[in-house]
């Protein structure tokens, strides 16, 4: 298995980098990973993970419920619940940020419960998705026909209202290009989606080692506002606006609360940390569990 070990800062190519804390995957291998922490952009990294050929096994989890729909376990069967809602407060942030009807691409598209949400208010779809079985759980489930990886880059400049990434960017291996490519896909008022984790959030100083938005080492990145900021500018684009992901901070604090406790859930305990999460990010998105950055080009 081939390993990738930074000796700048993936993002604003810095050698002000130092090992952090060590993390371990709770979800698939069990093993240790080392994330690194660059001190001029604040970016996270977890140094020495799987190049983009072998990291497919990390991913082989009937529990990875972006990919099977699973509703297996208390925790999958209340992120269902929610993502139905959410669901359309994501539709309603893109039109209200874009046109009433346009051409969506949506990045990472899992099982296309978002494709299938848009496409039912008129828009025009196409999704990315590199597992096999959640392109069949869409097709079975939606009737949507979700593209290859390989052909992000064929894509014709200029051709789309809205691109999403929910929860996607910080698996990119390439992320310089790929953000590059996402900003020539977009059309000249585009906006662009984007959602990640945020370690500045409260949810992380409590659970700190077990926080689950680390997700080692399906996360490649591990971003701070300013490093995201960094990241855009660098590529000629800007960020308009950020909107808190609240139901993220309860999600996060239930499987970092199970990590944390060798698989018991302290259900009070994580409820009351997603809650501190939350009030702490009330005056301060920038200190939200998860942030959907809204882009355009500048």
């Amino acid at each position: 298995m081939s390993r990738i070990h930074y000796d700048l800062c993936p993002v604003c190519k810095s050698n002000y980098i130092n090992p952090l804390l060590t993390v371990k995957d709770y979800s698939v291998s069990g093993e240790d990973f080392v994330i690194w922490q660059c001190s001029q952009c604040r970016l996270r990294f977890t140094q020495d993970v799987p190049d983009e050929q072998s990291i497919g096994d990390y991913y082989k989890s009937t529990d990875y419920i972006s990919h099977t729909n699973t509703a297996k376990g208390f925790i999958n069967k209340l992120y269902q619940r929610v993502r139905n809602y959410t669901l359309k407060q994501k539709a309603d942030l893109v039109i209200g940020h874009t046109v009433k009807q346009g051409k969506l691409l949506d990045v990472g598209a899992g099982i296309g419960a978002f494709l299938h949400t848009m496409r039912g208010k008129g828009w025009d779809i196409l999704g990315i998705e590199p597992d096999e079985g959640a392109k069949q759980q869409a097709k079975k489930l939606f009737g949507i026909e979700l593209i290859e990886t390989s052909e992000f880059d064929n894509l014709p400049d200029n051709s789309f209202d809205a691109i999403t990434l929910w929860h996607v960017l910080e698996h990119v291996h390439e992320l310089h290009s790929y953000v590059e490519k996402l900003k020539s896909l977009l059309r000249i008022d585009g906006k662009i989606f984007i959602a990640v984790p945020n370690y500045e959030a409260k949810d992380h100083s409590i659970y700190k080692l077990f926080w689950a938005a680390y997700d080692v080492p399906r996360h490649l990145y591990h971003f701070s506002p300013k490093a995201m900021d960094v990241l855009m500018k660098q590529h000629g684009l800007k960020i308009i606006s950020k909107k808190p992901m609240w139901f993220d901070s309860f999600y996060i604090s239930l499987l970092s609360s199970k990590y944390k406790n060798r698989g018991f859930t302290n259900w009070l305990g994580a409820a009351m940390s997603g809650l501190r999460s939350n009030l702490n990010a009330v005056l301060n998105k920038d200190r939200c569990s998860s942030i959907i950055y809204i882009i355009e080009k500048a």
